[in-house]
C-alpha cells in the first residue's frame, strides 16, 4: 500500500519534542524524508532523527532560530543539500507565555511575535522560493486560543490570531503558484512544555476538560495525522483552511 508522502521532502520547524516531533515521526512513517529543525534542543532533535532512521526512514537535524532571516536561509539550504529539494513546510516552532496586561513589555511582545509570526512568514517566504514548478504545501500550527478569550493571553492569542489571518492571506497569494497553505489549531495538548496539561487537578486543566465534549486533553499524535493529511495530495483542493483539533472545545 502506498504511503501518503512517498518521495516527498518535509521540513518541520520546532520538531525536537512535543507536537513537532510527533509530526516529523508521522511524516517519515508516511514516506517523507524529514528535516528536523530545532532551536536549542539538539539532543531532542537527534532522538527524533534516530527514531526515524531506526524505522528505515531518512532524516536530519538542523539548528536554526526562525526569527533570524540568515538562519532560515541556512535551514532550507541544508535541507536541500541533504535531500535535493523541499516539498512541504510545517511551521510548528513557537513559544507561549501568559501575563496580565500590566506585565506586558516590548520584550515580552517581541519574543512571541518574532518567532510565532515573523518566523512563520520568513520560513514560508523561503519555502515559496524553494518549491518547484509542481508547487508545495505549507501547514501552520496555530491554536484554539486564536478564538478564545483567555485572561493574560492577549499577546500569545494575538500571535495565533495573526497566524490564522496569515494562513488565509498567503493561501490566496500563493495559490496561483500551486502552493497550498493551511493551518491546524490544536486545543490543549499534553507536551513536555505544558505542565498544566499533565496535571488533571490543575485548575486551568479542569476548566478545559469541562468545556471539551470528548472529555480529555489532546496528545501530539492527535495532531500529527491531520498535518500529514493537509500536506498530502489527498488535500490537493484544500487551501486557506483552519482545522480545529480540540475534542470539540469551542
Amino acid at each position: 500500500m502506498s504511503r501518503k508522502l512517498s518521495g516527498k521532502v518535509a521540513l518541520v520547524t520546532g520538531a525536537s519534542k512535543g507536537i513537532g516531533a510527533a509530526i516529523a515521526l508521522r511524516m517519515a512513517a508516511e514516506g517523507a524524508a524529514v528535516a528536523v529543525n530545532f532551536a536549542s534542543s539538539r539532543d531532542g532533535a537527534e532522538r527524533v532523527v534516530s527514531e526515524i532512521a531506526g524505522r528505515g526512514g531518512r532524516a536530519m537535524a538542523v539548528q536554526a532560530n526562525l526569527a533570524k532571516e540568515a538562519d532560515v536561509r541556512r535551514l532550507f539550504s541544508e535541507a536541500k543539500q541533504a535531500f535535493g529539494r523541499v516539498d512541504i513546510l510545517v511551521n510548528n516552532a513557537g513559544i507561549y507565555e501568559f501575563a496580565p496586561l500590566e506585565n506586558v513589555t516590548p520584550e515580552f511582545f517581541h519574543r512571541q511575535f518574532d518567532l510565532n509570526v515573523l518566523g512563520l512568514i520568513l520560513a514560508t517566504q523561503e519555502a515559496a522560493k524553494q518549491f518547484g514548478p509542481a508547487g508545495g504545501s505549507v501547514v501552520n500550527v496555530s491554536s484554539l486560543v486564536s478564538r478564545l478569550a483567555l485572561p493574560g493571553g492577549a499577546v500569545y492569542s494575538g500571535t495565533k490570531a495573526a497566524v490564522d489571518a496569515v494562513t488565509r492571506s498567503l493561501a490566496a497569494e500563493l495559490g496561483p503558484r500551486k502552493i497550498r497553505v493551511n493551518s491546524v489549531n490544536p486545543g490543549m495538548v499534553e507536551t513536555e512544555g505544558n505542565a498544566a496539561a499533565r496535571d488533571p487537578e490543575h485548575e486551568f486543566t479542569r476548566q478545559i476538560l469541562a468545556a471539551t465534549p470528548l472529555g480529555r486533553i489532546g496528545l501530539p499524535n492527535d495532531i500529527a495525522p491531520a498535518v500529514v493529511f493537509l500536506a498530502s495530495d489527498e488535500a490537493s483542493w484544500i487551501t486557506g483552511e483552519t482545522l480545529f483539533i480540540a475534542g470539540g472545545h469551542r
